[in-house]
């Protein structure tokens, strides 16, 4: 049992932390769109912003178990996931307002689909790009 934690541990970690990520994305999309009556553009943005920052705190030491030290370091592995980021954001937001404005859809039900579409595109770029060889080695006994 502990063998296959080892193998698919970061996987669940992201999992876990990607799915306290997409909740976080959500409710401040709720509270900004719907709370506040920001336009859902702008409220998705807000909300997006919020939740990278959280994604890199949790991926960064959580996740991925980055071992980056020094300010230089971090700034240049922090402005890598940004970046990428910055692509999935565009991806979830041509998602919003494709599906509302084009086809009609209620924001909700299209928000939780981007999030599934951009937790998966992610995934994928924070362990093949973002964090690739900057990992701590797993020591098991």
């Amino acid at each position: 049992m502990f063998a296959i934690y080892q193998r698919f541990k970061t996987g669940l970690a992201y999992l876990f932390f990607g799915g306290l990520t997409t909740l976080l994305n959500i409710v401040a999309y709720l509270g900004l769109a719907r709370g506040l009556d920001l336009p859902y553009l702008a409220a998705n943005v807000t909300a997006w912003v919020v939740s990278v920052l959280f994604a890199y705190a949790v991926n960064r030491v959580c996740v991925f178990a980055s071992c980056q030290r020094g300010w230089g370091n971090i700034l240049k592995e922090c402005s890598a996931f940004i970046s990428c980021r910055l692509l999935s954001g565009g991806v979830d937001t041509a998602i919003m307002y494709l599906m509302i404005d084009r086809l009609g859809l209620g924001d909700l039900a299209v928000k939780v689909f981007a999030n599934l579409v951009v937790i998966i595109m992610n995934y994928v770029i924070s362990r093949d790009l973002i964090f690739k060889d900057r990992r701590r080695e797993v020591v098991t006994p």
